[in-house]
């Protein structure tokens, strides 16, 4: 095989990009929101949307270079319901609804233990057997015509081939769903009746059938295309790394979620009140892990359109020490119910450093997170942030570890989903940030650290 098509379907936006498995980059991309519905029964994805732009760029792509194989990755936190037809038996729920909050309290009593599944408790429908929960309960009509249930890059697998599955890396992202010691669904699913709806459970690797032969006519592909079940894409960006790098290490995944997972760290007690939670990863191991919401904080505070970076600029921010403390949003992370403060007036700050600010407070957050999970040796940093230096700097002067940044894409979750396919040459693109670090970073990092502590603990007065 020599190119692969990658869905690669994230909670703002969606793309397909074509790898080459022998260069193992990416070629060519087509993008598209990843739009909410929110008129119907609640807050929804707009899968005919997701489709028929899968199609339509599957069919464009191949016309420019021919693909041998299709995978698929996707955001967590999303679970699908078909009848037996094979339709949509509910909607798709957005994750980010807080319609599952309402009945907390009694899913709280029959959830299992964060030491059975290694999910701490989520809000919203950020946990998916509280989304499943709230779905049977709200609709009882509808979720009674519910033959399967798959989780959702495996929803994508089965309309290009008709095979319904399940896999190991998105059962096992927080779901309350999945006993990632044991390699078996946990007691919530048990007991709630749901065992007999899960399809099979399959690994990411696997090919589980042949593009459908009317996708394929109608896309000009090949009909019978190898379809890989699919992968989860926060493990996507660690299986490169996991293939190829000795531990320990870090991979911290950055997008509308920045994901934190350590591999051969120290072993330390998660705590699930701070967003720790264990994933699982493609080879079936459980991994640490710890999240925040850095990618939606960067667009809430800068925008989508951020100024150039600026030497100047940081070098007033750390002189005047202007800091955000967590958290934005809130709800979520290492500080999830401590309000954000600025320690000087936010209005007074230009575009530049401002923009250094929040570059700072970001990689402060993933310093904090990386501590919580017992993360050790290198910090690759995938996505978006691999490109700000103002965040590579502070993380390596919080931490005090090499960091490392992943210049050859923008996220590494198609690369680690083309990594599937048999044959390809993995390399992780990733490089030694090698600027130098002024001394005044560190003492920076030591004061955020320290003031937040105070933060976070008057916070917590403030509300006990």
């Amino acid at each position: 095989m020599k190119t692969v098509a990658v869905i690669d379907i994230g909670k703002t936006n969606a793309k397909v990009a074509l790898v080459d498995l022998a260069r193992f980059e990416e070629i060519a991309v087509r993008k598209t929101p990843n739009i909410v519905v929110e008129a119907g029964l609640y807050p929804h994805f707009d899968v005919e949307h997701l489709w028929r732009f899968i199609l339509g760029s599957l069919a464009e792509l191949h016309r420019e270079h021919p693909v041998d194989a299709i995978s698929v990755a996707t955001h967590g936190a999303t679970a699908v319901l078909l009848d037996q037809a094979g339709e949509l038996a509910l909607p798709v729920l957005d994750y980010e609804f807080a319609g599952p909050d309402a009945l907390a309290e009694e899913y709280g009593r029959v959830r299992p233990a964060f030491s059975e599944t290694g999910s701490a408790r989520l809000p919203m429908g950020l946990n998916v057997g509280a989304q499943l929960f709230w779905q049977q309960r709200a609709f009882p009509e509808q979720f009674a015509k519910a033959a399967t249930i798959l989780t959702y890059a495996q929803y994508w697998s089965y309309r290009l081939t008709g095979v319904a599955t399940n896999e190991l890396t998105s059962l096992g992202c927080h779901t309350d769903l999945w006993n990632p010691l044991t390699a078996t669904f946990s007691a919530l699913v048990e007991g709630q009746g749901w065992a007999r709806l899960f399809a099979p459970v399959c690994k990411a690797g696997d090919v589980i059938g042949g593009l459908l032969p009317p996708l394929a006519a109608a896309a000009g592909l090949p009909a019978g295309l190898p379809v890989y079940c699919g992968i989860h894409d926060s493990n996507a960006s660690l299986l490169p790394h996991l293939l190829t790098r000795r531990a320990p290490f870090s991979v911290v995944s950055t997008g509308t979620w920045v994901v934190m997972l350590a591999v051969g760290g120290d072993r330390v007690e998660l705590d699930e009140t701070r967003d720790t939670l264990i994933n699982v990863n493609a080879l079936g191991d459980p991994v640490p892990s710890a999240r925040f919401m850095g990618g939606r904080a960067f667009s809430m505070l800068v925008g989508d359109n951020p100024p150039p970076a600026s030497a100047a600029a940081e070098a007033r921010v750390l002189a005047e020490s202007c800091m955000l403390l967590p958290s934005v949003p809130g709800g979520s992370g290492p500080f999830p119910s401590a309000t954000p403060r600025w320690t000087v007036d936010e209005e007074k700050l230009s575009p530049t450093e401002r923009l250094a600010v929040v570059s700072f407070h970001l990689a402060l957050m993933t310093a904090t997170c990386l501590d919580l999970i017992g993360a050790g040796g290198e910090i690759v940093v995938e996505g978006p942030f691999a490109a700000n230096s103002a965040y590579l700097r502070m993380l390596g002067a919080a931490t005090g570890r090499p960091v490392l940044a992943n210049s050859a894409s923008s996220t590494g979750t198609s690369l680690g989903a083309a990594c599937l396919v048999a044959g390809a040459r993995i390399r992780t693109g990733a490089e030694v940030f090698s600027d130098e670090i002024p001394v005044g970073y560190a003492g920076y990092a030591r004061k955020w650290q320290r003031l937040t502590a105070e933060h976070v603990a008057a916070s917590a007065t403030l509300y006990r």
